[in-house]
């Protein structure tokens, strides 16, 4: 192998790969010094002390580089010692892309104890970059066995948790088949699948491959990891993969960051600090950077497929350079003509959290509808809520801001998008079980007014149930803030009904598996469960006028589907509803029912004028249940507000009709004027106001002067 000739010569220095990295001299510096400075200031202790920790880390990478014969770490105290320094640095600072290459090549040659190996691949954590001629000659070890199974597992883990700090991949691409042999091991196939899906190109799919996916999917059943890689490929060439795949998964890849994670974080938030050249590569505005977490880490688009240097180029170089490249780097992605000159050939980053704050890709999603940047998207976003939630992971309640946060960012992303994300549909179904109601309410809630159209059976057991528990047992103001999440819910769903009615055809206005029928239904019981938990929550709040705005507010949307819309349903509010608002103290809500009210008619009357003409919209017809209880819930408040009749007039199994014994026990003199327009609790003050202004001189306050 060139590997072991390479062995030989290990005594010559350590390499420049590239020419935007130094070497361990220049990093050892921190960067250019003024020589003449350094003469006329004397060094601080500390800078002492930082000095001795260069020298010491130069040394050990001089010790793995020139070692020959295999060392017991047990008796060795140098070899302990140069790999507590190794380990330390990593931790501090990051390692400099050349150290990669030697402590890589050590790792993986077999010359050190699996002990070893697996303490230098969990230290290899990189200061800015890993050049990719370093994974390549690493990678060649893989060929010859050197190293154990749990070492070679190790390395693929390794190489999925710093795919970002990659600077090129163009070799990587060409390994495609070497890494697609690796799938034969089982225990290495999870993670192999997860490299070959971030690696996974157009030019990458073949029918060989895709037999060989489908063979292992029939020795080892549905793995989600195989399906994963099953449905991109589905996604470049469809008329390859006839198979049918499940649309969703809640997780598709084990987790592989477990060991660098934290240390990820850390460093990436200190480069952010110290480096000026990151800043203008950070999407949006900048982002606190998470202690611990990864999420916020990864919202920043990685510099790694373009360093400084070649960002520096590509400016003074012409302007149709990219015109005849394959792809254009998202990096260097800054105007919104760079889009549109590029749209067709842009190459979006591995890390796909990056897109959320970058309005050029999002514009780029909304206008180019790739199946493959969802799949990715969907991936990273179930896998980073499912480990981010503060409510279901244990001892993360110290960073719920930051989750917050996070989830802000999906929800404006969601706003922009016009659209809810899947995975964000199986966060809530997964997690609203054990949510307490507090923790991130306001984000939850807003997050719950895009979840996707689906099947009712769906949404009642994951949704309509947890959500119910929740909303009877807590305070007025949750139960306000979940009917506005409801009413914004509903709108999104009757949004995007009148969209794909505007598109070109039916086929592809309902190409989310639901009908209209099917829409009909889901909407109707998303508002018969409004109706439920309304007339229950009124009980609850003793008719509170708060509560009783938000449940009409609702009902002003509901009572407009059949013209706003061109939906055809219309449900009444149940009584529970209807006669609290019809007898309530407060005018406002006495008002909106009248609103309410005349809009229902409205959209009634228009029905069944297209009924009788033959023009049924989407040949749809109202049940002559909903016009009989509009024309009852009419008498009842006609009977109320005009004609002073509704004790006697009123025929609804829960209306107002009563005895006249049992009206006369009640001690009211006039109980037949009780609720009319001028004696209404709630209209009682305009009465006053109006005999102030017509009998200024009268203080009797006669109400029979109004007719």
């Amino acid at each position: 192998m060139q590997r072991k000739q390479s062995s030989k010569n290990s005594k010559q220095p350590l390499q420049v790969h590239h020419s935007n990295q130094t070497d361990l001299s220049a990093w050892r510096k921190g960067g250019k010094s003024d020589p003449e400075k350094s003469l006329q200031n004397r060094p601080s202790p500390n800078s002492q002390v930082n000095e001795s920790k260069r020298d010491s880390f130069e040394q050990a990478v001089s010790y793995f580089e020139k070692v020959q014969d295999p060392v017991s770490l047990r008796k060795n105290e140098v070899l302990q010692k140069h790999l507590a320094t190794v380990e330390s640095t990593a931790l501090e600072k990051g390692l400099p892309p050349e150290a990669f290459d030697v402590l890589l090549n050590v790792a993986l040659s077999g010359k050190f104890a699996d002990a070893v190996n697996t303490r230098l691949l969990k230290s290899l954590i990189p200061a800015s970059v890993i050049p990719e001629s370093s994974l390549v000659s690493s990678i060649s070890w893989l060929c010859v066995s050197k190293c154990s199974g749990s070492i070679q597992l190790l390395f693929i883990r390794w190489l999925i948790a710093m795919f970002d700090f990659i600077d090129h991949k163009d070799q990587l691409h060409a390994l495609y088949g070497f890494f697609f042999s690796f799938l034969q091991d089982e225990k290495m196939c999870p993670y192999v699948c997860h490299l070959l899906y971030l690696l996974t190109r157009k030019e990458s799919v073949k029918p060989f491959r895709i037999r060989k996916l489908l063979d292992l999917q029939a020795k080892m059943g549905m793995q989600p990891h195989l399906q994963a890689l099953l449905s991109l490929y589905k996604h470049f060439c469809p008329e390859l993969v006839s198979i049918t795949l499940p649309g969703r998964m809640k997780t598709y890849f084990k987790n592989s960051e477990g060991p660098w994670k934290a240390a990820i974080s850390a460093i990436r938030r200190r480069n952010q600090e110290k480096s000026p050249v990151s800043q203008p590569l950070l999407l949006g505005t900048a982002q606190h950077q998470s202690r611990k977490r990864k999420w916020n880490t990864q919202l920043i688009l990685p510099a790694s497929s373009a360093s400084t240097n070649n960002l520096a180029e590509v400016k003074d170089k012409n302007s149709d350079l990219y015109s005849i490249s394959e792809s254009f780097p998202v990096e260097q992605l800054q105007t919104f003509s760079q889009l549109l000159e590029n749209i067709h050939h842009l190459e979006l980053p591995s890390q796909m959290g990056s897109v959320l704050t970058h309005p050029l890709l999002l514009h780029y999603m909304n206008c180019i509808k790739d199946e493959s940047i969802y799949l990715r998207l969907h991936y990273w976003m179930g896998q980073t809520l499912q480990e981010e939630c503060t409510w279901c992971v244990v001892d993360s309640s110290q960073y719920e801001e930051e989750f917050k946060d996070f989830l802000e960012i999906v929800h404006k992303t969601e706003c922009f998008l016009q659209e809810g994300f899947s995975s964000c549909e199986e966060f809530l179904y997964r997690s609203l079980p054990f949510w307490d109601g507090f923790c991130c309410r306001s984000q939850v809630l807003r997050l719950m007014t895009w979840i996707p159209l689906s099947s009712f059976s769906e949404m009642k057991s994951h949704l309509y149930g947890p959500l119910a528990q929740l909303f009877f047992t807590s305070s007025l103001y949750f139960k306000c803030s979940v009917l506005e999440s409801l009413k914004e819910l509903l709108q999104n769903w009757l949004n995007w009904h009148v969209i794909q009615l505007n598109s070109e055809s039916d086929s592809q206005g309902y190409s989310l598996n639901t009908t209209l029928s099917g829409l009909v239904n889901v909407v109707a019981e998303l508002i018969h469960f409004v109706g439920r938990i309304s007339t229950v929550a009124l009980r609850l709040e003793s008719n509170a006028t708060f509560l009783l705005y938000f449940i009409l507010d609702f009902y002003e949307t509901v009572c407009d589907i059949y013209l706003r819309y061109n939906l055809p349903l219309l449900i009444m509010p149940p009584a529970g509803v209807f006669y609290p608002a019809l007898l309530s103290m407060d005018s406002v809500s006495l008002n909106q029912l009248c609103y309410i009210m005349y809009r229902y008619r409205t959209n009634l009357v228009a029905a069944k004028e297209n009924e009788l003409i033959k023009k049924k919209i989407l040949q749809f017809k109202f049940s002559s249940q909903t016009y009989q209880e509009y024309n009852q819930y009419l008498i009842a408040m006609v009977g109320c507000l005009w004609t002073s009749n509704a004790f006697q007039k009123d025929v609804h199994p829960q209306g107002l009709r009563l005895d006249e014994e049992v009206l006369k026990k009640t001690g009211v003199q006039d109980f037949k004027n009780s609720f009319n327009i001028v004696y209404h609790p709630a209209l009682m003050g305009y009465a006053l106001l109006f005999l102030q202004q017509a009998w200024p001189d009268d203080n009797t306050f006669n109400f029979s002067l109004i007719k």
